[in-house]
């Protein structure tokens, strides 16, 4: 895709996002105005309809009064017909009075022990009903009763001795709206109740109830789906049904929907309105889907002194929100897309007198990348594309320079390369590199040649160089590798190609990245099977020689006891008589040879070795109890210094203390005259034990330094060199070291070095 194309593609799309954002924005805009717009309706005809309620309730409040002033008239003319004492009062009596006085009933209320209830009345239906539930009716009843002068309710008309209560369904018949009066002058035993019950009354309800404003309101806004009139205190009851009916507040003044209908109701939602509204005393509007249909409902509060009086919620329909929104929709696409489409050629356009001079730079990068460095572009303006082209000029002439030295370094790198090639695949060692996943990246010959594999065999794979035995072995030396250790080179045995083992000394480095991050590995193998061979002939040949220095020793030794024991021998047998000193003589010729014998068989005989953890001070004290008396008759003291911290070894105990005992007795041995004998027991490091045993005694000629530890060597007259021999064998067969310093005329210092055990605390 090329530039001009890309840039007018940008244009384009900014102009395209733009537009978007606009429509966006007008649709938000118009659709909240048009919400606005339809709640000031539904809010000014909830008003209409409020100033109507109110209308009507001044013109039922009017007409109450007069039929409440018929009702006390009639009331008084009854009291003046009727005996004082009800007993003396039929039913069939009051309905002729009832006509009489221009009443539809009269019924005659008398007190009980609990409540106030309907003896007499011309209408059959109402004797024996119960006032005791009928609210502030019951109240009045009362008060009638017990003052007889004025009710303190504030519902109805008042008078003396007379209250009369609102329009309202008749109890006994609540198909009926009756108005009642009630007269109590302190003189009879019940109150006078004539009340009026025709279809004027019913037509007059229904005229002044605002249904009728309703109706017209839904005739001239078709808009507007539903008015309903909500009772603040009774709505939402646990009584009240779905559609708005209640069984328990059916009255005209506590019934939950007071007016209107209920169609549209969703009853969890509304309460919650119908309850902001009364706290906040605000109009509450919000969007609801009710039986499939998106509507805009509103619940505007009615305030009358202060307080919401009465719920007056609109319900319009919001496709007329809808349809204009869509109309707003369309115009705005169109006008978008021909703006859009303007823009695209004229973008086109400018972006290419733009990309004119870039597509110009472009064909002169392209040749630089194909080689031709001696191009060049024309300068012809000193802005920015004009900068541009003279840098990129001076990038091509020096990217020519550049290219001629790496052509040179290429050169040389590849020669250097073919040498080192070379001299990898002649050399005699095997080398081969693996990366971190243990595949082979390349062998030489010797590799080829020692291992049995080619080059197109291994490359790529994973080699099972190394037998089963010693894998975790490698696996512990690479770990060592990679954590920074330098390693020598180890000998052990791989396997070949056919499956046969190998013995050879690998060294094995690890090759890191710039960020120190292992990449790969380069092991170098070297077959070590002949000189191992020839190793092991000059050990066996040094054997024999030690046998052959043992031998003879032996035999020198062994023969001069062996001469002194033949010559007494013969000259008891030619004098018949036995000699009891040449018998000590013998005897003594013998233990000689016996103590030869037995050290020689020492070196020669293995024995079997358990080796235990021991602290090394523990054993060291037993064999200074053991000689320390010996050392005090000979007048030498034995100065001690030992380590604080444990001195754990593995050894076999008896071994170490014939060491010990053989060493204090050398050093005993070298003091005829007295003297102290230093021991210095200590830890050098975590991974050393070392022991120093010195003395004064008279030291060790230089000559017989080299010699020390062979068969025989000795400095005392009756000594045979094999303890100290013994002494380097036991040492050297617990992985330790002995070393021997000595001075004539001053002393020896002997130092023995063991490995310690790697733990803080042993038992045992």
């Amino acid at each position: 895709m090329s530039i001009k194309t890309k840039l007018s593609m940008i244009m384009s799309i900014s102009v395209l996002f733009i537009l978007l954002l606009n429509i966006t924005l007008n649709y938000y805009t118009t659709q909240e105005n048009l919400q606005q717009d339809s709640e000031t309706k539904m809010v000014m005809a909830a008003t209409q309809i409020a100033i109507t309620v109110q209308q009507t309730g001044f013109s039922s409040g009017y007409v109450d009064d007069i039929f409440g002033d018929m009702l006390k008239v009639a009331s008084v003319n009854a009291a003046r017909a009727l005996d004082p004492d009800i007993k003396n009062i039929t039913n069939r009596q009051l309905e002729e009075l009832s006509k009489e006085i221009g009443v539809t009933h009269i019924s005659l209320l008398v007190r009980t022990q609990d409540d106030i209830v309907v003896a007499r009345s011309s209408a059959e239906e109402e004797i024996g009903l119960s006032t005791k539930k009928w609210g502030y009716w019951y109240t009045a009843f009362q008060e009638l009763f017990q003052y007889g002068k004025v009710v303190s309710v504030t519902e109805g008309q008042h008078a003396e001795h007379f209250w009369s209560g609102p329009f309202e369904f008749s109890t006994s018949n609540p198909e009926f709206i009756d108005k009642w009066g009630y007269y109590y002058d302190g003189k009879r035993n019940y109150i006078i109740d004539p009340y009026i019950r025709n279809s004027n009354i019913k037509d007059f309800v229904k005229i002044t109830s605002p249904d009728t404003v309703v109706e017209e309101t839904l005739k001239s806004n078709p808009r507007i789906l539903e008015v309903t009139g909500i009772n603040p205190e009774t709505f939402g009851n646990e009584y009240m049904r779905e559609d708005g009916t209640d069984d328990v507040h059916y009255k005209l003044r506590n019934r939950p929907i007071t007016f209107g209908t209920y169609d549209y109701g969703s009853l969890d939602q509304d309460m919650e309105a119908v309850q902001q509204a009364v706290a906040t005393r605000d109009n509450v509007v919000f969007v609801s889907t009710i039986h499939g249909k998106k509507v805009l409902k509103s619940f505007i509060p009615i305030v009358s002194e202060d307080k919401p009086t009465s719920i007056i919620s609109v319900v319009m329909d919001y496709e007329a929100i809808s349809s204009v929104m869509r109309e707003q929709m369309i115009s705005l696409v169109a006008i978008s897309l021909v703006l859009l489409e303007i823009v695209i050629f004229g973008s086109y356009i400018v972006a290419g007198y733009f990309t004119k001079p870039i597509q110009a730079i472009l064909g002169t990068v392209n040749d630089v990348s194909d080689g031709h460095f001696d191009r060049r572009l024309e300068v012809s303006s000193r802005d920015e594309l004009g900068q541009l082209a003279g840098r990129i000029n001076a990038m091509t002439r020096n990217l020519g320079n550049y290219t001629s030295q790496l052509k040179q370094m290429v050169d040389e790198n590849q020669s250097v390369k073919e040498y080192l090639e070379s001299v990898i695949n002649q050399t005699a060692d095997a080398i081969h590199t693996t990366d971190t996943y243990e595949r082979v990246i390349s062998v030489n010959k010797a590799f080829e040649q020692l291992y049995g594999w080619k080059a197109h065999e291994v490359v790529g794979r994973k080699l099972a160089l190394v037998p089963p035995a010693k894998e975790e072995e490698e696996k512990e030396r690479i770990r060592r590798l990679r954590a920074g250790e330098r390693l020598s080179p180890v000998e052990t045995v791989r396997l070949r190609k056919d499956g046969s083992t190998i013995e050879v000394s690998i060294s094995t480095s690890l090759v890191r990245d710039e960020n120190g991050e292992v990449t790969s590995m380069i092991s170098v193998s070297r077959d070590v099977t002949e000189r191992n061979r020839i190793e092991e002939l000059l050990r066996r040949s040094e054997k024999l020689n030690t046998v052959g220095q043992l031998a003879a020793g032996v035999a020198h030794e062994i023969r001069n006891p062996l001469t002194t024991l033949r010559g007494f021998l013969q000259l008891q047998q030619q004098t018949h008589k036995t000699n009891p000193d040449h018998i000590d003589l013998m005897l003594s010729e013998l233990d000689r040879i016996n103590l030869i014998v037995s050290e020689f068989l020492i070196l020669a005989k293995p024995q079997a070795i358990h080796f235990q953890e021991r602290d090394v001070r523990i054993i060291m004290g037993d064999v200074i109890s053991f000689l320390d008396s010996q050392a005090h008759l000979y007048g030498i003291e034995f100065k001690l210094t030992f380590a604080v911290e444990p001195t754990f070894v593995h050894c076999e105990e008896n071994q170490l203390k014939q060491v010990f005992i053989n060493l204090l007795k050398n050093a005993i041995e070298a003091m005829p005259e007295g003297g102290n004998v230093w021991i210095d027991l200590k830890r050098p490091n975590a991974e050393l034990v070392q022991i120093d045993i010195r003395d004064e005694g008279q030291g060790i000629p230089e000559e017989l330094m080299p010699h020390l530890g062979e068969p025989f060597i000795t400095n005392k007259e009756t000594g045979t060199g094999l303890g100290l021999m013994v002494s380097q064998r036991i040492i050297q067969g617990h992985r330790g070291t002995m070393e021997i310093e000595s001075e004539v005329g001053i002393g020896t210092k002997v130092s023995i070095v063991l490995p310690a055990v790697q733990r803080t605390a042993i038992e045992g």
